[in-house]
Order: C-alpha cells, then sequence, then structure tokens
C-alpha cells in the first residue's frame, strides 16, 4: 500500500510538470529564437542601412566600417556586396553564402533567414533612398551558441525543479504512506492474530487519519465482545458437561449397585439401562466437542503431519489387531501443517475409529500424508462399505449416521476442527470400494517448520459416529 501511494503521488507530479513545465520550456526556448533571429535580422538591416549611405549617398564609408567592426567583435561574420556582387566591406573571416541567395537577396526587398547547425545566417539587400532599386547586399552570419546556451540553461533549470519537485514529492507521499499504512499494518495483524485465535489481540488506535483510528476502535470493541461471548461460551460448556457428567455417572453406579442384588430377568434390564445411559454419555461428550471445535479459539502451531499419522498408528493398532483389521500408514516425507495444538490427533481419532466401525474384519484401514503446493494433505482410506452420494452429502452434519447405536458427530467434531483452523475435508469413495476422508490443512513455511511429535501419549478419543 506504501508503494502504491508513493508511486501514485510521483506519477500525479510527474503529470503535472510534464503538462505545466514541458510546454512552458518549449514556448520559452521558441520565443528566445525567435528573438534572436528578429534580432539577427535587425543588426543585418542595421548593417544595409549603413552600406546605404556609402553606395547610394556616396559618403563616407567609415560609419559602415564601425559597424562591422561593432558586430565582429560578438563573433558576427559580415560581408557587404555592391550591385555588381564585388565585396565592399565586412569582417576578415567571410561569412558562407551561395551566389544564388545573393542573386535572390537582389530580386527581393526583404531580408532573407537561412538556419544552419550553429549560425544563423541573414542575406538582407540595401536599397536605394527610394527605395525602388537594390544597390548591394549584406550577408550576416551570426552564431547561435548565446542562444543554445539560454535554452541549455533554461532546460536545466526546467531539470533542477523538477527534480526538486519530484524529490519533494516523494518525501511527502513516503510520510503519507507510512501515516496511513502503519496503523492499517498493526490493524491487519491484529485481525491475524485474532484470526488465530488470540482473542485478547488489540490493535492501536492513537496513529494516522481520523478514519483509521476510528476503524481500529471499531476493531476492538469488536474484539472485546468477541472475547466476552467466547469466554462465555467456554464457561458455559464447562458448566454444562460438569453438570451433566455428574448426575450421569451417578446414575450409572445405582444401577451397577441395583444388578448385584436382583435377578436374571431384572439385571438384564438394569444392563440395557446402563447400554443406554453410556450412549447418553457418549452423545453428551460429542456434543461438547463439536461446541469447543465450533467455539475454538487454538492459536495454530507448526505439527509435523507425518509424526502424528504415526503416533496415532501406534495407538491405535492393538483396536485394529484385536479386530481383525490392517492399520497402515504411508508418510515418506516431512509434512508440516499449522492447527491447533492437539487437533490434528482429535480429528484422526476420529476418523479412525469411523473407518474401524464401519470395516468388516479381514478389512483395512491406510493413512496417507503428503504435502500439496501450499497445503498438506492428510487422507484415512478403508475398505468398508463406503457410503452413497446422499449420506456423503449429510456426512458433516450433527447427528448424520449410518450406523446403529452412532451418535452421528464424529465427523462433525473432524469438519469443524478442520474448518476452524483454514483447511478443508472432503468425502470420496475408494478405488475399489469403501470410504476415503480427505483433509486438507494450510502448509507451514518452511523455514518455521519444526519436526516434532505432539500428543505422543494422548489415548484414543471414543466419538464415534
Amino acid at each position: 500500500m506504501a508503494r502504491r501511494i508513493v508511486l501514485a503521488v510521483l506519477a500525479l507530479i510527474a503529470l503535472i510538470l510534464g503538462t505545466v513545465a514541458l510546454p512552458l520550456g518549449l514556448l520559452t526556448a521558441a520565443q528566445d529564437r525567435r528573438d534572436f533571429t528578429a534580432e539577427t535580422v535587425s543588426t543585418a538591416t542595421t548593417l544595409a542601412n549603413a552600406a546605404e549611405e556609402l553606395l547610394d549617398d556616396h559618403s563616407s564609408a567609415a560609419g559602415l566600417h564601425r559597424a562591422v567592426a561593432q558586430f565582429a567583435g560578438q563573433g558576427d561574420l559580415v560581408s557587404v556586396f555592391d550591385a555588381a556582387g564585388r565585396r565592399i566591406a565586412g569582417t576578415a573571416a567571410v561569412p558562407a553564402v551561395s551566389a544564388g541567395r545573393l542573386a535572390a537577396a537582389r530580386a527581393t526587398a526583404a531580408p532573407a533567414v537561412y538556419p544552419a547547425d550553429d549560425v544563423l545566417g541573414v542575406v538582407a539587400p540595401v536599397r536605394n533612398d527610394s527605395g525602388t532599386a537594390t544597390i548591394g547586399t549584406v550577408v550576416l552570419d551570426r552564431p547561435t551558441a548565446s542562444v543554445d546556451h539560454r535554452i541549455a540553461v533554461l532546460w536545466g533549470l526546467i531539470a533542477i525543479v523538477a527534480t526538486a519537485g519530484l524529490l519533494a514529492a516523494a518525501l511527502v507521499a513516503f510520510w503519507l504512506a507510512r501515516w496511513v499504512s502503519r496503523p492499517l499494518g498493526a490493524l491487519e495483524d491484529a485481525a491475524q492474530a485474532l484470526g488465530d485465535g488470540d482473542l485478547a489481540t488489540r490493535s492501536p488506535s492513537d496513529a494516522g487519519p481520523s478514519e483509521v483510528r476510528r476503524l481500529a476502535v471499531n476493531f476492538n470493541q469488536m474484539a472485546a465482545r468477541l472475547e466476552a461471548l467466547v469466554h462465555g461460551n467456554q464457561a458455559t460448556m464447562a458448566d454444562v458437561s460438569h453438570q451433566l457428567r455428574t448426575p450421569l455417572a451417578a446414575l450409572r453406579l445405582r444401577l451397577e449397585l441395583l444388578a448385584q442384588d436382583s435377578d436374571d430377568v431384572v439385571a438384564a434390564e438394569l444392563a440395557g439401562a446402563q447400554e443406554e445411559i453410556g450412549r447418553l454419555s457418549r452423545l453428551v461428550n460429542g456434543l461438547l466437542a463439536v461446541a469447543q471445535a465450533e467455539n475454538s479459539t487454538a492459536v495454530p502451531v507448526t505439527v509435523a503431519v507425518d509424526a502424528v499419522v504415526r503416533n496415532r498408528l501406534s495407538a491405535w493398532r492393538p483396536a485394529a489387531d484385536e479386530q481383525e483389521i490392517t492399520l497402515t500408514a504411508a508418510a515418506p516425507q516431512r509434512v508440516p501443517a499449522r492447527i491447533g495444538d492437539g487437533q490434528l490427533e482429535q480429528i484422526l481419532d476420529n476418523l479412525l475409529a469411523n473407518a474401524l466401525d464401519a470395516v468388516p474384519p479381514g478389512g483395512s484401514v491406510v493413512m496417507t500424508a503428503e504435502p500439496a503446493g501450499d497445503r498438506a494433505r492428510l487422507a484415512v482410506a478403508d475398505n468398508g462399505p463406503g457410503m452413497s452420494e446422499e449420506q456423503k452429502r449429510l456426512a458433516f452434519r450433527r447427528f448424520a449416521t449410518s450406523t446403529a447405536g452412532g451418535t452421528g458427530l464424529g465427523l462433525a467434531i473432524v469438519n469443524r476442527l478442520v474448518i476452524s483452523s483454514g483447511g478443508t475435508a472432503a468425502l470420496s469413495d475408494t478405488p475399489g470400494g469403501g470410504l476415503t476422508v480427505t483433509i486438507e490443512l494450510p502448509a507451514a513455511p518452511a523455514e518455521r517448520s519444526q519436526r516434532r511429535l505432539t500428543g505422543s501419549s494422548r489415548p484414543p478419543r471414543d466419538h464415534r459416529d
């Protein structure tokens, strides 16, 4: 932004200088040349008048010689010819003139101008007193060095003024750009920090134009309200978790005590009630997990996806072996990604729990991780029954499940966690049959990536569909 402001101001000043200074310089230079030409013609006319006194009035030649000497001292070259074309006066150095120009001058009554590279030539006829005949010719060559020098000085002054104007404009534009862009940059950083989950971040509101300051104030008010709202939701979730889990645990304990002293029929009914309580507990835990994902404020950190995949492979392999399911992973290279600390483990736990529930004995589940441009791609593929198109369309919604006894919250949790980290989640058919869940997360810059293993001791989570 600062560069655009500076370039825009410089372009505007350059346009103004171009439309004012350039035409002014051209007009002034043209006027100087016209004045120089007029002065040279006037000098030639003066010499022609002096020559007329000698040729027509037969007066002394002293006046003509004085005039020639005066202009010769200024660097002019002069030749005076009579009607027969004989040179009767002039400077030691003879100006260059052709016979044709002399003949043309004798046939006209006005001086003729012949500009050259470094001189201006004027051929003026000498007329008699009555003006009826041409009795001689004056040839004057005047060097243009003086007028060229004046024009060069003029353009030099214009260039200096234009350069000084552009420099002053650049300084003013740079100051203006910093004055505007610095608080906007701070506001952008604050917005980025807020988006990354730092709810306590605020933007300075005491610098820049009044509009930017008002924007910063409004941003800070929004951030404060968002912080209060999220913290309130988190407190509510904690209270709900405590209020629901405690009576459920107490109810399960009482049912277990009743079952110890009951006959077989009552014990069977109590066992069914305990199963329903267990399902209700899983449902409560799942709802709380979804709510936490939706209100997630975890600051993204650099996570080695390949290391987390190997970690979850070790954690879930005993459960897969128990169900006679082959669980493998393929992560041949480092795959750094940006995601909240511990969230990738939670995502994989839910995906693996769903896959192991869906795949029959003898089946397989494969986890893969690889970089994909500016994203990190993670996939969990199984060869189970898969999903229909309608089931895939609804899979990320709450309570959408095709598994008996499932809560329908596992993929909803995955989707919320992925989206809150700036990623995407998609479902597709596994080649040969089954379901593949593909997760793409923002990749971490190489210089910020660190090889790390997070949550190596965390147990598998039970948020199954």
